[in-house]
């Protein structure tokens, strides 16, 4: 919802510091998201401010001082980070940049206390982020009408030079559409297939694309916007397990809405649903599952075929973590993350297939061995419900029957624990060998199998050994 007031309210603590900054002589001036999410009526935690008129950069990091810890980013940026309660702020000098070179790093930058605002927002790359607030007048800078491209939803370039120097600036793209389901203007859209055309991305650092990702993600009601934006940017050459997915026929008894592409994208906006609704707030867990459930049919187009006029996917959730492991590798190099999602992936049946066989708590017990059940279910639902089926209601009751066994047990959220361990065997006299993982896994066995307690579970160890 774009708002109609002209007044900007911000923390009192950043009042403070801007008026002792005014006091020096500099003229602060809130910049970028802030400002954009403030006309977007979206809560502002973190604040940018350029600060014009003092060009001498340990001035100004000693006057923040006074409020808390001051981090400094990089001097030849001039950025000053300062934390406050649950606020964080951002200081910078105004710079102008120049690309020298083919990486992210390669930029030639020169801050400049004495420009105008308009010649420092140019190196912005859209117009929504070049509104500024000059504190000291107290009204909005808009040099390049960002505010009238917030109130008709559009994402703009600001200039074409500048622009083409960051090929990040296509992520961001991205993700702004999709965050604010905003429409890409059709000049900027055809700089950004060219930036791709040109092959561009690929000096991007793996952390700058997941880092954009993660923004998609967490802050879009709808992460498959961002997706068909980059689908139609010619994106998809740098990532084939995604690619592969168009076109990947389905059967249509069971997938109605189309290819497996389709298919991701309703997951992907269902998993947005679900998490909202189950107020997770964990970023990192909400990551994983949506990697999860972008990457759980990844192994439909090795093997789906048609067999006796149905069209098959057998074994697609084993055959999809070779293709999740090489597309999550572009990304992270977070081997604990990569291995959370490719578990979900290898297991995303199960939920249905235990429901359907009417498994015992031995079939549940062993699942937790190999899975986060909670986390399971909700990449369960979320596959379920992301198609076109009619009959949406048998969705949860899989997924519920699962999770309500799983609590009983006490195991929704870690494995079942060994009753019998190494250090019980040596209170019975057993010398620590080889044999005693033989040992254990037969007292493992019994618990899991049998539902036996540990002194029984004890009894039958002594007895075989």
């Amino acid at each position: 919802m774009f708002t109609t007031t002209i007044k900007f309210n911000i923390p009192k603590i950043l009042e403070d510091i801007l008026i002792n900054l005014q006091e020096l002589g500099a003229t602060p001036i809130l910049v970028g998201g802030c400002v954009r999410d403030y006309f977007l009526n979206i809560p502002v935690k973190d604040y940018d401010v350029e600060i014009f008129g003092i060009d001498c950069f340990e001035i100004i990091e000693k006057s923040l001082k006074k409020y808390g810890s001051v981090k400094l980013v990089g001097k030849s940026f001039g950025v000053l980070t300062l934390r406050v309660d649950e606020y964080d702020f951002d200081f910078a000098l105004p710079r102008i940049e120049k690309k020298t070179g083919n990486t992210h790093q390669d930029f030639e930058v020169i801050t400049n206390a004495n420009l105008s605002f308009k010649e420092a927002a140019i190196r912005r790359d859209f117009t929504i982020n070049a509104i500024g607030y000059d504190f000291s007048k107290k009204e909005f800078l808009d040099p390049f009408n960002g505010i009238n491209d917030l109130r008709n939803k559009t994402i703009k370039h600001i200039d074409d030079d500048t622009f083409i120097e960051d090929s990040l600036r296509v992520y961001r793209a991205v993700g702004f559409a999709s965050r604010f389901d905003f429409k890409i203007e059709e000049k900027t859209k055809e700089l950004c297939k060219q930036i791709v055309l040109n092959d561009e991305l690929k000096y991007l650092p793996k952390e700058r694309i997941y880092e954009e990702l993660k923004k998609l993600f967490l802050k879009s009601s709808k992460p498959s916007i961002g997706f068909e934006l980059i689908r139609e940017l010619g994106i998809l050459k740098y990532f084939p397990e995604l690619e592969v997915l168009i076109n990947c026929i389905q059967e249509p008894e069971y997938h109605p809405e189309g290819d497996v592409w389709i298919h991701t994208m309703m997951c992907l906006d269902e998993m947005a649903r679900i998490l909202k609704e189950e107020n997770i707030k964990d970023e990192y867990k909400k990551l994983y599952l949506f990697y999860a459930i972008l990457c759980h049919d990844f192994g439909k187009p090795f093997c789906t075929k048609e067999v006796n006029g149905k069209i098959t996917s057998f074994k697609h959730e084993n055959l999809g973590i070779e293709p999740t492991i090489s597309f999550l590798s572009k990304l992270t190099n977070e081997k604990k993350f990569i291995e959370i999602v490719c578990s979900l992936v290898k297991n995303h049946l199960a939920p249905f297939q235990l429901y359907l066989a009417e498994s015992s708590l031995k079939a549940i017990k062993r699942l937790s061995l190999k899975v986060n059940i909670e986390d399971l279910c909700l990449v369960c639902l979320a596959d379920c419900l992301g198609r076109d089926i009619s009959d949406k209601d048998k969705c949860p009751k899989a997924t519920s029957w699962l999770l309500n066994s799983a609590k009983e047990l006490n195991i929704q959220n870690k494995a079942i624990a060994p009753l019998v361990q190494g250090r019980d065997l040596i209170a019975l006299g057993y010398k620590p060998s080889k044999k005693f993982k033989d040992i254990l896994d037969f007292a493992f066995d019994l618990q899991l199998d049998e539902h036996l307690e540990k002194d029984l579970i004890v009894q039958k160890v002594i007895e075989k050994y």
